[in-house]
């Protein structure tokens, strides 16, 4: 299937023709939100590509196309490849997707491959507002059993599948927004430029920027995010471990269960044969009190 085109500004669109209304307004969305956080207005041409199904798709994608995901970015070819009008329900905006994606160009326009994956992903996500990440934290149980990561655990639980990556999304982007909480009049913007000129030492960076290392800025992090779920997380804490007992429990319980239903079983059945004695000598008791009966033919 031919793919249609439009050129506007610094982006192209190619798009099946009926995508061609979804194509515009991502186009106009696009044009209208051409700056991201902290970063220099990004000027280099980029080609957005909106797949008709998802077997086209995974082909623009080539073989490394994620199992889950609407979109991806290739920062080195300045290319976007994204679902249309077919995508599944859990795609979600589009218009947020294809914001996530530009971002990612954003910043390796500005930075290079100087950012890790972790942060790459959480700048993105933060671009975009996807606020709703942070849910996944609340409600994501495993993160409640094992608690929070350090950076470097975080970096690679996006190798694992959707459930894990889910929460690795919605940690790195809740670890991103607490990087540029501190500094509220500046955000990230020290922080970029001293990231350039210490060649991606992210270390370094941080010092020079807040005062901080890397070690104690993963620790406010983690605190932190700590904090603001923790009663949620102890909620899961506890839901878990109720799960745990009733799968611990539940078996001796049937268990007894079968054996007091045995054990009522051969009470009623003893009850029922010391019923059945007790009515037989009753009735030999009876018959002997009677005495033997008289034969009215026998003479006088």
């Amino acid at each position: 299937m031919g793919l249609d085109r439009i050129d506007e500004g610094r982006f192209t669109i190619a798009h099946a023709p009926r995508d061609q209304t979804l194509a515009r307004s991502l186009l106009a969305s696009a044009i209208a939100r051409d700056s991201f956080p902290w970063l220099p207005r990004p000027r280099a041409r980029v080609l957005i590509i909106i797949a008709p199904d998802r077997r086209r798709f995974e082909e623009l994608v080539g073989p490394h196309a994620p199992e889950y995901g609407a979109a991806i970015a290739v920062p080195s070819e300045q290319r976007i490849v994204m679902q249309g009008s077919r995508a599944g329900s859990d795609a979600g905006d589009p218009r947020q997707v294809l914001r996530h994606e530009l971002a990612h160009l954003a910043l390796h326009e500005a930075l290079g491959d100087l950012p890790p994956r972790w942060f790459d992903e959480g700048y993105a996500s933060v671009s975009a507002g996807e606020w709703g990440r942070e849910e996944v934290i609340a409600t994501n149980l495993a993160l409640a059993w094992r608690g929070v990561p350090s950076l470097e655990a975080l970096e690679a639980s996006f190798q694992g599948g959707a459930g894990q990556a889910s929460g690795a999304y919605a940690l790195a982007h809740r670890a991103v927004a607490e990087l540029a909480a501190l500094d509220p009049g500046r955000g990230l913007t020290l922080f970029f430029e001293y990231w350039r000129r210490t060649d991606g030492d992210f270390d370094a960076a941080v010092r020079s920027a807040f005062g901080l290392t890397q070690g104690d800025f993963e620790e406010r992090w983690k605190q932190r995010t700590r904090r603001r779920y923790g009663a949620i997380s102890l909620f899961a804490d506890l839901t878990i471990g109720a799960v745990v007992l009733v799968v611990v429990m539940v078996p001796f319980y049937l268990v007894r269960q079968r054996r007091n239903r045995e054990r009522l079983a051969r009470m009623a059945e003893a009850e029922r044969a010391a019923e059945a004695r007790e009515r037989a000598s009753a009735l030999e008791a009876l018959l002997r009190s009677v005495g033997p009966s008289e034969d009215p033919r026998s003479p006088p």
